[in-house]
C-alpha cells in the first residue's frame, strides 16, 4: 500500500519553478491534493469496513407449510448436514428440557430461518458482487486514477525533457537577473535620471547658453551631420546641475557576472524564440484536463442515485441455501454517497478553473510579449519585444510577480549592456594603465592602439598629447565630447570598428582630423560621418568594395572632403568608381591595392588631371593602362605585382613631362624597349623581380636617373654604358647572374648604395675606391675570395653598411678593418 506522501509527490515541483505557477495552477494543485485525500480515504474505508449484510426473504405461511413438508423429504445431499443436526438437536432439546431451565422463560421471538453462519457469509459475499452497483465498489480506485492523471497533466510540462531543460535554464537565468546588483544599479540610475529631469523642469531652462539646444532632439544631427547621440549635458537657469552617480561602481566580480548574464540571456533568447513548443504543450495539457473534467462529470452524475443503503439480491443459490431472494444492506452507502458528492463538487470547481485557464490562453496572443510599460517607466527604450516560448514564459512569470519581468528586461537592453561595459571598461582601463600602452612610432609620434575592448575608455580622452589613436575590433566604439581635449590628435584608425560620435566630438574631428584609416568587412561598417570631415587630408579604406558595392560607396559623399589629398583603396575593385572624379580638383595621390581581382575599367582616371602619384598594385594588369597617359601632372607611377609582360606603351609616357618615378617591379617583363629613353625626366626606375635577361643601352640615356633597381632578374652583364649615369646614387643588381663588374661602373662617383649580392662575381675591382660617397655595399652570396684594400678609401662606409661574409671581411688589412669598424659620428643615408 502506498502512502499519501508518495502519491502527492506526483504533484510536487521544484521550488524554483513556482514562479511559473499562476494562481489557477496553484489552486488546481490544492484541489488535486484534496481529491487525492478523498480517494485515499474512501479506498481505506472500503478496504477496512465495506461489507454487505443480507437476510433471506421468507414467503407467506401457506408457502411456509408447504416448504416445511417439502423440507422433510429433502435428502441430506440437498440440505447441509449441519442444518439437519441442528434441527434434530432442537427436537431433542424441546422433548427433554433441562431441569435447570425454568418453564416460565419466554420462547425466542422472531422468524426462524434454516441458515447457519457460513451460509450467511457466503450469501453476503455473493450479494456484494451481484447486487451492489459496480460504481459503489470501484469509486475510490477510479477517483484515485483520475486524480493522478490530473496531477500528471498539470505538471507534465515541467517534466518533459524538451521543455524541462528550457524551463530550468529560464528560471535559473531569471533568478540571477532578479538578484543581480547590476539590475538594482540600472533601475536606480533610471530613478535618478527621472528625479533629475523633474528637478530640471522645476528649475527651468530659460537662460541656457546659446550653444546648448533645449529641444528634445538635443545632440541630434542637422541636415549635414550624421546620426549622433545625446551629449548628456544638462544646465539649469542659475547653475549647472551636477550629476552624482546614484550608486558606487560595481566591483569586478559583479561586473563579470552581469556581463555573463547578458550573454546567457542573448543565447537563451535566440534558442527559445525559434519555437512555440512550450506554449503548445501547456495548451494541450490544459485541454486534456478540461476534457477529463467533462468526462468524469458526465458519467459520475449518473451513478450518484445508484448508491443506496438497501438492495434486493437474487444470487441464484437456492439449491444451496433454500432461499432465492435476499434483502441486503450496504453499510458504506451513506459515506460513499457523501464522498462522491464531495468529489463531484471538487471536480466542478477544478473544471471551472480549467475553463478559465483556456479563456486566458486564447483571450490574447501569448506568443507575443511587449515591454512597453517597462520602456515607459525606465530609460531603456530599446528593450525589444519577444515572441513564441520566450514571450509565453514571461506571461506566466507576470502572473506570479511582474517585477521579475521588469528586472529581466534590463538584460535585454543594449543600452543597459553598453552602460555595464562602459562602467567595467573605465574601471579596468584607468589613465595610468592607458599611459603605459602609449608608444612612440618611427615618425616620433605618440600613438595608442586599443584592441578588442568593449568600448573606448573615458580616460583615453585625457591623453591630450596623443597624436595617433588606433581602435581595432571595438564594436561599441563611441567618441564623446571629451575628445575635443585631444588637441594634438591628427590621425585615427578604425579597424572593424564602426565608431559613433557625439555632436561636439564630430565638430572637433571635422576641423582637426587630418588622416583617417578605416578597415572593414562590409561597406556599411564605414561610419557615415567620415564623408563629412571637410579638413581631412588622407583617407585609407581597406575592405570589400567590389563592383556590386561600388554604387553603395559611390564615393558620392567624398565630394564634401574638400581638402582630401590622398585616397588609398585596398580592396577587390573591378573598376575605378566613377564618382571619384569629384575629388579631381584636389586629389594628388590615388592608391588601389587589389587582392588579385582584375581591374578592368580605368576610364575614370582620365579626369584626375591633378593626380601626382598613382599606385595600382596586384590588379592583374597586362599592359600599362592607356588612361594613365592623360595624367599630365603625374610624377610617380607604381604598377607593382601585376601581370605585365610587355611595356611597348612606355613611349607614351614621354607626354608625362613631370613623371620622375616609374615602378614596374614584381611583374613578368622580359625586355625593355628602346623607347624608354624618351621618358627623359625619370629619376627612379624600379625593374626588380621581373624576367629581364639584359639591360638595353637606352636605359643609360636617362641622364637624370638616380635610382636603378634591377634586382632578381636573369641579367648576366652590366653594360659599360652605365658610366653615362652621372647622377646615379643607388644601383641594385642583387640576385642576378653577373660575373664581372665593369670598371666604368665605378666612375659613377655619386653612388651611395651598391647592392651586388647573390651573383657570380669573382673579384671586386680596385676602382671601387673611387666611390667616395659609398655608405652601403652588399657583396654577400658571391664567389669572392678576398676584398680589395681600396675599400679603405670609402671613408663613409662603415661596418653596419657592409654586408659580406665574415671570412671575407677578415681578408682586409688591419687598418682598413679598424677604420670600417669605427662608428660613424655623422648620419648617412640608407638609400633613396
Amino acid at each position: 500500500m502506498f502512502t499519501l506522501t508518495e502519491v502527492a509527490s506526483l504533484n510536487d515541483i521544484q521550488p524554483t519553478y513556482r514562479i511559473l505557477k499562476p494562481w489557477w495552477d496553484v489552486f488546481m494543485d490544492y484541489l488535486a491534493v484534496v481529491m487525492l485525500m478523498v480517494a485515499i480515504f474512501a479506498g481505506t474505508m472500503q478496504l477496512t469496513k465495506d461489507q454487505v449484510v443480507c437476510l433471506p426473504v421468507l414467503q407467506d405461511s401457506k408457502s411456509e407449510n408447504q416448504h416445511g413438508s417439502l423440507a422433510k423429504e429433502v435428502t441430506l445431499g440437498t440440505v447441509p448436514p449441519t442444518t439437519a443436526d441442528n434441527v434434530a438437536h432442537e427436537i431433542q432439546y424441546t422433548q427433554t428440557p433441562s431441569p435447570a431451565v425454568k418453564i416460565s422463560e419466554p420462547e425466542p421471538t422472531g422468524r426462524k430461518t434454516n441458515l447457519d453462519y457460513q451460509q450467511y457469509v457466503f450469501v453476503n459475499q455473493m450479494c456484494y458482487h451481484v447486487a451492489l452497483p459496480w460504481y459503489s465498489k470501484y469509486f475510490p480506485y477510479l477517483a484515485l486514477i483520475h486524480t493522478i492523471v490530473l496531477m500528471v497533466s498539470s505538471n507534465f510540462w515541467f517534466k518533459y525533457p524538451k521543455t524541462s531543460s528550457k524551463i530550468e535554464h529560464f528560471v535559473s537565468i531569471l533568478g540571477k537577473c532578479f538578484e543581480s546588483p547590476w539590475t538594482t544599479k540600472a533601475l536606480s540610475e533610471t530613478a535618478c535620471e527621472d528625479s533629475e529631469e523633474n528637478k530640471q523642469r522645476l528649475t527651468g531652462a530659460t537662460s541656457l547658453p546659446k550653444h546648448v539646444s533645449t529641444s528634445s532632439d538635443e545632440g541630434s544631427p542637422g541636415q549635414t551631420t550624421p546620426m549622433l547621440t545625446k551629449t548628456g549635458v544638462r544646465f539649469s537657469a542659475e547653475k549647472p546641475v551636477i550629476e552624482v552617480p546614484c550608486m558606487t561602481i560595481l566591483d569586478k566580480k559583479d561586473g563579470e557576472q552581469a556581463k555573463a548574464l547578458f550573454e546567457k540571456v542573448r543565447k537563451f533568447r535566440a534558442h527559445v524564440e525559434d519555437s512555440d513548443f512550450i506554449y503548445k504543450l501547456y495548451v494541450i495539457q490544459t485541454v486534456i484536463k478540461t476534457v477529463k473534467f467533462i468526462l468524469i462529470l458526465c458519467y459520475t452524475l449518473n451513478f450518484v442515485a445508484a448508491i443506496n443503503f438497501n438492495h434486493t439480491c437474487e444470487p441464484n443459490v437456492e439449491h444451496l441455501t433454500g432461499y432465492s431472494t435476499f434483502y441486503c444492506t450496504h453499510n458504506m452507502a451513506f459515506m460513499l454517497k457523501k464522498l462522491l458528492i464531495s468529489y463531484i463538487a471538487l471536480i466542478c470547481v477544478y473544471g471551472l478553473v480549467c475553463l478559465y485557464t483556456l479563456f486566458w490562453l486564447f483571450r490574447r496572443p501569448l506568443k507575443e510579449y511587449s515591454f512597453e510599460k517597462v520602456r515607459e517607466e525606465s530609460s531603456f527604450s530599446d528593450i525589444p519585444d519577444v515572441k513564441n516560448d520566450f514571450a509565453f514564459l514571461l506571461h506566466m512569470v507576470d502572473q506570479y510577480d511582474q517585477l521579475y519581468s521588469k528586472r529581466f528586461g534590463v538584460f535585454l537592453s543594449e543600452v543597459s549592456e553598453n552602460k555595464l561595459r562602459a562602467i567595467s571598461l573605465n574601471h579596468e582601463w584607468a589613465y595610468e594603465k592607458l599611459r603605459q600602452h602609449v608608444t612612440r612610432n618611427a615618425q616620433d609620434k605618440l600613438e595608442l592602439h586599443l584592441f578588442m575592448l568593449s568600448g573606448v575608455p573615458d580616460a583615453v580622452f585625457d591623453l591630450t598629447d596623443l597624436d595617433i589613436l588606433k581602435l581595432e575590433l571595438i564594436p561599441e566604439a563611441k567618441l564623446t565630447a571629451k575628445i575635443s581635449q585631444m588637441t594634438s590628435l591628427q590621425e585615427l584608425h578604425f579597424y572593424h570598428c564602426p565608431a559613433k560620435v557625439e555632436q561636439t566630438a564630430f565638430s572637433f574631428l571635422r576641423d582637426h582630423l587630418r588622416c583617417l584609416h578605416v578597415k572593414f568587412t562590409d561597406i556599411a561598417e564605414i561610419p557615415t560621418w567620415v564623408y563629412l570631415l571637410k579638413n581631412l587630408r588622407e583617407l585609407y579604406l581597406v575592405g570589400n568594395l567590389n563592383s556590386e558595392n561600388n554604387k553603395m560607396i559611390a564615393l558620392e559623399s567624398l565630394r564634401d572632403l574638400r581638402h582630401l589629398k590622398i585616397l588609398h583603396l585596398k580592396s577587390n575593385l573591378t573598376k575605378i568608381p566613377t564618382n571619384i572624379t569629384d575629388l579631381s580638383p584636389h586629389l594628388t595621390k590615388l592608391v588601389v591595392h587589389n587582392d588579385g581581382t582584375k581591374l578592368v575599367v580605368l576610364n575614370s582616371l582620365k579626369k584626375m588631371m591633378n593626380l601626382a602619384e598613382l599606385e595600382l598594385h596586384n590588379c592583374e594588369l597586362e599592359r600599362i593602362p592607356h588612361a594613365i597617359f592623360s595624367l599630365t601632372n603625374l610624377q610617380e607611377l607604381d604598377l607593382k605585382s601585376n601581370n605585365i609582360r610587355t611595356i611597348e606603351e612606355i613611349i607614351s609616357l614621354q607626354h608625362l613631362k613631370r613623371l620622375t618615378c616609374l615602378k614596374l617591379w614584381h611583374n613578368k617583363i622580359i625586355t625593355i624597349p628602346l623607347s624608354i629613353s624618351h621618358v627623359k625626366n625619370l629619376e627612379w626606375l624600379y625593374l626588380s623581380n621581373n624576367k629581364l635577361e639584359s639591360l638595353p643601352t637606352s636605359i643609360f640615356l636617362l641622364q637624370k636617373l638616380r635610382y636603378l633597381d634591377v634586382s632578381y632578374n636573369n641579367i648576366a652583364v652590366i653594360p659599360n654604358e652605365i658610366v653615362s649615369l652621372h647622377d646615379l646614387q643607388h644601383f641594385a643588381i642583387t640576385g642576378n647572374k653577373v660575373e664581372i663588374l665593369p670598371k666604368p661602373l665605378f666612375k659613377c662617383t655619386k653612388i651611395r648604395t651598391l647592392f651586388l649580392g647573390q651573383n657570380c662575381i669573382a673579384a671586386i675591382p680596385d676602382e671601387i675606391g673611387q666611390l667616395l660617397q659609398l655608405t652601403q655595399l652588399e657583396l654577400k652570396g658571391n664567389c669572392l675570395d678576398r676584398l680589395p684594400s681600396q675599400l679603405g678609401l670609402c671613408r663613409l662606409l662603415k661596418k653596419n653598411g657592409l654586408t659580406v661574409e665574415d671570412h671575407l671581411f677578415d681578408t682586409l688589412p688591419l687598418e682598413v678593418k679598424e677604420m670600417i669598424s669605427l662608428e660613424s659620428s655623422a648620419p648617412f643615408a640608407n638609400g633613396v
